[in-house]
């Protein structure tokens, strides 16, 4: 069974997102900014599907994916925009249900792949992200250490994502990992920009689009003039953890089973 966290300080942090809106309220028309981030669990077809919404709407220049590799996004950016397409194009990739974000796909005009490989992600994990960022890495505030109290949420938040089953001392690995994947996805932002112009936006798990030391932190550090908004997405009636410019709740949440039974 996972522990629930009973540290105050995440329980605080939980609960500051700005504003909540019903999906039926939802309208994307008036958005005028540089940057829109959609978070998302990443298996709620609601989730999906609003993005889609989204996107035929704002209709950005360009769509950065958290679960492309750069040369899966090109792979995928030469298919027909079309769900069927899509879906069997999208066959063997290393996000294992990208064929869910068809509709996805399908509504963006440029496809831009953002994930890092396997062994960065794994090095920064024992080296620290700022070295395996590269020479950029102070402009999106990898050379400045966590202050404490962020460091131990971060920590304990990993911690309860991997079910209490590894080590805490070990958590401050996957923070750097985490951290290195934020700035990793907002530079990636940036090279979107700066080649299609604006707007782009960012599809990418909940605790990525987080204003407070997501992607949305790194771009405020390389790029304070941009105009960014990050929406959140809870399931039922449950906000996401953490910031955000505002948030969606009330999708009903997939069937997920034990979360934690791969732990056991």
């Amino acid at each position: 069974m996972r522990t629930a966290i009973t540290s105050p300080i995440l329980a605080a942090v939980a609960t500051l997102s700005t504003a909540a809106f019903s999906y039926a309220a939802t309208d994307w028309s008036g958005f005028d900014g540089d940057v829109l981030i959609l978070g998302e669990f990443h298996d709620n077809p609601r989730h999906h599907a609003v993005q889609a919404d989204a996107l035929r709407v704002i209709r950005p220049r360009a769509v950065v994916f958290e679960m492309l590799t750069p040369d899966e996004a090109q792979a995928l950016d030469a298919i027909a925009r079309d769900h069927a397409a899509m879906v069997a194009a999208s066959q063997g990739y290393h996000w294992s249900n990208i064929a869910d974000y068809a509709d996805v796909l399908a509504a963006s005009p440029v496809i831009v792949g953002a994930a890092l490989p396997r062994d960065a992600v794994r090095a920064a994990f024992g080296d620290g992200a700022a070295a395996v960022f590269g020479p950029d890495a102070g402009v999106y505030g990898l050379t400045k250490p966590l202050a404490a109290e962020e460091q131990e949420i971060r920590e304990l938040g990993q911690f309860d994502a991997h079910c209490d089953a590894m080590p805490l001392d070990l958590m401050s690995g996957m923070v750097e990992a985490q951290r290195l994947r934020d700035a990793a996805f907002a530079r990636t932002v940036v090279a979107a920009l700066d080649r299609y112009g604006s707007p782009v936006v960012l599809i990418t798990g909940n605790g990525h689009a987080r204003l407070d030391w997501g992607v949305p932190a790194a771009l405020a550090r390389a790029r304070p003039d941009l105009s960014v908004t990050s929406v959140g997405q809870g399931e039922r009636q449950e906000p996401p953890e953490g910031v955000f410019s505002w948030t969606l709740n009330g999708a009903p949440a997939p069937d997920r089973g034990d979360p934690c039974a791969a732990f056991n």
